[in-house]
């Protein structure tokens, strides 16, 4: 019988498609098995921060739905770039995840000149799992008592108003750093050893601004220590309902200077097991209990697809550059 070139193309055609199924077949064996022993999620900064506190919530949820350990190990240093190169070069089967947070996956790219690692071509996206709106707080005395007001305020004074942070590089300088270029007042930075110093210079009145994450002022605000003007997302936050967000208060439509934190895995990693621990992700954020201890915390849960996180890392990679390139921010 002669064969045809359409029923040669058909032949080939069914070929093709049956060697694609016999080579999906072991990658879905592996997902359906996955995991096989425990987790190592990885947090590249010290224990006790949100970072921290988040991939310790995320890990509980996961054991409880495998039924097998997901063991949280923290690794400082070097603004998160030791515990991230560690990922980067662990084996792809994922079993070893980076608690990935703005600073790591977005901003590290622009501050550190020899970055041993690329978090667009040596991660693969699994989740995004929240972000913590920064907020804007003043020392009472302060002249100023809205977003409006303090703008004003700034500008009549420059350089004579000190904003706190965690340090050169933090989330809080490059939050500040943001409002300032959007704003164009003039503020100076003051760098501590972490934003619990920061937090209390304020509250002493040894300096007038901070914009920093919810969390680590929500108690102060609510006992009058500070007062809080604005918050850095697209939304207000629910545990600070009466704060309105900067685009409301100055009349923008785009500004957003988030805290944002999500899991992240060795490129190669299979697209089978990256999207069971999307899955798995997603279902313990949208866990009422969790939700609620997030909420509580002023953080927002975020659960999406790894191309969507995927997206948006490359989107705050790009956004971050000319903040930290105008403002001159340097590493300690």
């Amino acid at each position: 019988m002669t064969t045809t070139p359409l029923r040669v193309r058909r032949l080939q055609l069914l070929g093709a498609l049956g060697a694609s199924a016999l080579a999906a077949l072991p990658l879905a064996t592996v997902a359906q098995d996955f995991p096989t022993r425990p987790i190592r999620l990885v947090v590249p900064f010290t224990p006790g921060g949100s970072t921290d506190i988040l991939a310790r919530a995320i890990g509980l949820e996961l054991g409880k739905a495998w039924g097998q350990s997901v063991v949280v190990e923290n690794v400082p240093g070097a603004g998160g770039a030791i515990g991230a190169e560690k990922v980067a070069k662990a084996a792809p089967d994922g079993h070893t995840l980076l608690m990935g947070h703005i600073g790591t996956l977005a901003v590290n790219p622009s501050l550190y000149p020899r970055l041993p690692y690329n978090p667009l071509k040596d991660f693969t996206p699994v989740a995004w799992v929240a972000n913590v709106p920064n907020v804007l707080v003043l020392h009472p005395s302060t002249q100023a008592g809205n977003m409006k007001a303090f703008v004003a305020h700034a500008k009549a004074n420059p350089g004579r108003l000190n904003y706190g942070s965690g340090g050169n590089g933090s989330a809080a300088n490059l939050a500040t750093e943001y409002l300032k270029m959007r704003t164009d007042i003039s503020l100076v930075h003051i760098p501590y050893r972490g934003t619990a110093p920061a937090v209390n210079d304020l509250v002493a009145g040894q300096t007038q601004v901070l914009f920093t994450g919810v969390p680590a002022v929500i108690g102060q605000i609510r006992n009058g220590q500070l007062k809080a003007l604005a918050v850095s997302g697209q939304r207000r936050v629910e545990a600070l309902p009466d704060v309105p967000t900067v685009n409301e208060a100055l009349g923008f439509k785009d500004f957003e200077a988030d805290q944002w934190y999500g899991v992240v895995a060795p490129t190669g990693t299979p697209a089978p097991i990256v999207a069971k621990l999307n899955q798995a992700i997603n279902a313990a954020l949208n866990a009422p209990e969790l939700k609620k201890r997030l909420g509580a915390e002023g953080a927002v849960a975020n659960p999406t697809t790894p191309e969507a996180f995927g997206q948006y890392i490359a989107a705050e990679i790009a956004r971050w550059k000319p903040v930290i390139t105008s403002g001159r921010v340097k590493i300690d």
